[in-house]
């Protein structure tokens, strides 16, 4: 059975909820994701996110290059464990409305996972089913 931890990135973009959105929006088109995880010191506070800019910023007549972080992040965080499937993590992300889950083990954070990274590998999974049961019904695979 496959778990998360065989599937989200590792390499988990940060930044210090006192920078301000220009700099996280930097950050993100650099690296060319779509979340960012929000650190105080070592732990995690949050998370800014595309849709967080779209919200908070753009509509709301703000700007980025005096707005903090931490004044628009998401500060309520849904965190997924390591060890959980990735039909859980799908609907976890689907029941939440988010695009973007941290995973932490324990207290640490260790990756992120997105709702693209589930697509893909649940899609390509489910492929291999269907030409393993293929191959078995056109008897490829004696019983």
């Amino acid at each position: 059975m496959t778990q998360i931890s065989d599937i989200f990135v590792r390499e988990v973009l940060t930044i210090n909820r006192k920078a301000t959105v220009f700099e996280c929006i930097k950050k993100m088109v650099e690296r060319n994701v779509g979340a960012i995880v929000v650190t105080d010191g070592p732990s995690i506070c949050g998370i800014f996110t595309e849709r967080d800019y779209l919200r908070r910023i753009a509509l709301k007549d703000r700007t980025s290059k005096t707005t903090l972080v931490e004044e628009v992040m998401t500060s309520r965080l849904v965190c997924a464990d390591p060890n959980q499937s990735p039909e859980e993590c799908m609907t976890i992300m689907t029941q939440q409305r988010i695009r973007h889950l941290p995973v932490m083990e324990g207290q640490q954070l260790v990756g992120i996972l997105s709702i693209g990274d589930l697509v893909k590998r649940i899609s390509s999974d489910r492929e291999a089913q269907v030409r393993y049961l293929s191959d078995f019904v056109s008897g490829k695979y004696p019983v």
